[in-house]
């Protein structure tokens, strides 16, 4: 939820950002028409519980003959208040909702448009050229035995998948070499769980636009996970953190659940978009002016992860209107995907500023002790998709893919070769 002081201060700030991400800034309206009646509503409640508190005191001075007045007024002054805080109630519910339906602020600098209003930021090697008629990573996976997809799909359905020996292998070693890299850089390495709340999923922000992506299990009412951003999120909820020794680094190791609602004959080939996948994801809680400076070290450490796979990628800061409903700002790697002859995303790490731990109430105490809100960050470190870059980009004239040199003592192997 964005912040009511700073809607009160700047509206227009906000409704600029809805506009900037292709939203309604009527809603802005919305919510400061909201956030008045709650608090007049509050006003108004506490006024007559004041008033309520003041008769009170009067009744027990009140002479016999004056106390059946007083005690008649009290009884409609009591109907008053119950009135008032029913109202009260039903104003904060208001507002609550108004709160909820606004996405974060987006960030100054960040691009206003859609999905291909993107700032290209910087570009890291150059696309792969061969010599050879390239392969793509579902026929690579097959004939090197890495991947089943039709077993998959007879087990579990269309976009399920098998990685099968060495295929298992390089994302067990993938996922591996970025936990090890993560906890190198101060992150504590967590397996969280993969089901969750509604209120943990709800308030990082993932049941609104993209609701309709989510596996929901109604006899539990628990959510699975589209990413261990989420219970990470939840982890710290309703607690007081100390960051005066920097921000909370966590590194959450989970397999990772979605639907892919609404992406129907996109990616179907291959592990692209699919239905179940594992990822390596980084969490971070810190004071909010460090957040910006917390966002460019997670880009620097995805980046690290992307040079020690060999492969060619770019960065790109991306539009608004393509943000999630939580992030403010958010940077993309993208890798070359040399059978499409373009670059595919393989990482992001958004700043969500504020907006998650307010909606889960986590704070921290500023130099003067007082709680204030903290603000979140997360980015991807390694994931299945990866395995699509890494497989195409270092394919050889013989069929056989080498092995990147970070990944070798994973593996076992310098050169995966064609089945026989």
């Amino acid at each position: 939820m964005i912040d009511l002081r700073f809607l009160r201060d700047d509206p227009d700030a906000v409704r600029a950002s809805q506009r900037a991400r292709g939203e309604d800034p009527a809603l802005v309206d919305s919510l400061l028409e909201a956030d008045a009646a709650r608090r007049a509503a509050v006003a108004t409640a506490d006024n007559l519980r004041a008033e309520q508190k003041a008769l009170g005191k009067k009744v027990g001075k009140a002479s016999r003959e004056e106390r059946p007045a007083l005690l008649t007024l009290g009884q409609e002054l009591a109907a008053k208040v119950k009135e008032a805080e029913a109202a009260e109630n039903a104003a904060d519910a208001a507002l609550e909702t108004a709160q909820r339906a606004l996405s974060n602020v987006v960030q100054e600098g960040a691009p206003a448009g859609g999905e291909d209003d993107y700032v290209l930021l910087e570009t890291v090697g150059t696309p792969t050229e061969f010599d050879f008629e390239v392969k793509d990573h579902l026929e690579l996976g097959e004939s090197l035995g890495l991947v089943d997809m039709e077993r998959g799909a007879k087990v579990s359905g269309s976009r399920f998948y098998f990685l099968t020996g060495y295929g298992a292998l390089l994302q067990l070693g993938l996922l591996q070499l970025a936990a090890q890299r993560a906890t190198a850089n101060g992150f504590t390495m967590m397996i969280p769980p993969v089901l969750v709340r509604p209120e943990v999923m709800a308030g990082t922000g993932f049941l609104g636009q993209h609701s309709a992506e989510i596996y929901h299990l109604p006899d539990d009412d628990l959510y699975l996970v589209g990413t261990s951003e989420v219970p990470l999120a939840g982890y710290h909820s309703g607690e007081i953190l100390d960051l005066s020794a920097g921000p909370k680094r966590y590194a959450g190791w989970s397999s990772c659940f979605r639907r892919e609602a609404g992406s129907y004959g996109k990616d179907t080939r291959g592990i692209i978009r699919v239905h179940q996948f594992d990822k390596v994801e980084m969490f971070v809680y810190c004071r909010p002016e460090d957040a910006d400076a917390e966002h460019r070290r997670l880009l620097s450490w995805e980046k690290e992860m992307l040079a020690a796979l060999e492969v060619p990628y770019r960065v790109i800061d991306v539009a608004a209107g393509d943000l999630g409903s939580s992030a403010a700002r958010k940077f993309d790697c993208e890798a070359w995907v040399p059978s499409q002859g373009t670059y595919r995303e393989l990482t992001s790490t958004s700043n969500c500023t504020t907006f998650q731990a307010r909606r889960l109430s986590v704070r921290y105490r500023d130099d003067n002790g007082k709680p204030q809100i903290a603000a979140t960050l997360n980015g991807t470190l390694a994931t299945t998709r990866w395995l699509v870059a890494l497989w195409e980009n270092h394919q050889q004239a013989d069929g056989s893919v080498r092995v990147p040199a970070a990944l070798v003592p994973f593996v076992g192997r310098e050169v995966l070769e064609p089945l026989r």
